[in-house]
This record gives C-alpha cells, structure tokens and sequence, in this order.
C-alpha cells in the first residue's frame, strides 16, 4: 500500500516538527480522493521529549473543520527527536484510528527521515511506502 502526501504538505509537516524540537510534535493530515493536502498542526500537551497527546478540544475542532473543507482524515504524524521512524510500544498502545496512517518524523540524524504505517488492533504494524506528489 502506498500514502500519497503532496510535496508542500510533506514540508510542512517536516517543518512543525524541526520547530517543536527538543519535543515531539504532532498534528493530523487529511486529504480527498486518496491524496494528502491538508496539515492540521497540533498542540502537544504533554510538552515532552519521548511522547505526545492531542488536546481533545482542539481536536474536536480540527476535526469539525476538517469536515467542513470536505477533507477527511488521512493520516496522524509525530516526531521523534532522538529516536527511529518507527512507532514505539506506546504509539502503537495509543493508535485509535485505524482508518488513518500513522507517519513518524526521526530528527535524530541531520537530515529527518520519515516512517509510514498502518497501525491495527494495537499489535499489528504494517509499513507503507510514501509517494510524495509535486505541488
């Protein structure tokens, strides 16, 4: 299975994340007709380091917004500033959207890197590739 994600939404994504650093950023995606043009920047309220949660008012908003843009939701990305693109023990405990791909922005090395996967059942985890469209 491919996520396809338009470049400048990409970037923006990457960009959050180098912001929030020395925390983890996160923030949904969302998109029509299975491609990814919309960037929902989120506040971690957790304010830390190795973990992230959403704040539920601000989430009930993005996604009444979301809605109304005729967008649905795609995806749910985070940073890990020192660690892999790969989802923890707890990111996968955490997942509660399995329609959504879970994206992972590693900020450990000088260039970020990005994991993409489906998260199921809180045990299963499936990689998927990224198709980063022009524009």
């Amino acid at each position: 299975m491919v996520f396809r994600i338009r470049e400048s939404t990409y970037k923006a994504m990457i960009k959050h994340c180098l912001g929030q650093r020395p925390y983890e950023a996160c923030g949904l995606l969302s998109g029509k007709n299975g491609q990814t043009d919309t960037l929902w920047e989120m506040k971690n309220i957790l304010c830390s380091p190795t973990s992230f949660a959403m704040d539920e008012v601000q989430l009930r908003q993005t996604f009444k917004k979301m809605e109304k843009s005729g967008g649905r939701l795609t995806g749910i990305y985070h940073s890990h500033p020192t660690g892999p693109p790969r989802p923890s023990s707890t990111d996968i405990a955490n997942a509660t959207y399995p329609e959504a791909v879970y994206l992972i922005v590693s900020l450990a090395q000088t260039t970020p890197s990005v994991g993409c996967y489906r998260i199921l059942g809180k045990s299963q985890v499936i990689p998927l590739s990224l198709n980063i469209l022009s524009g």
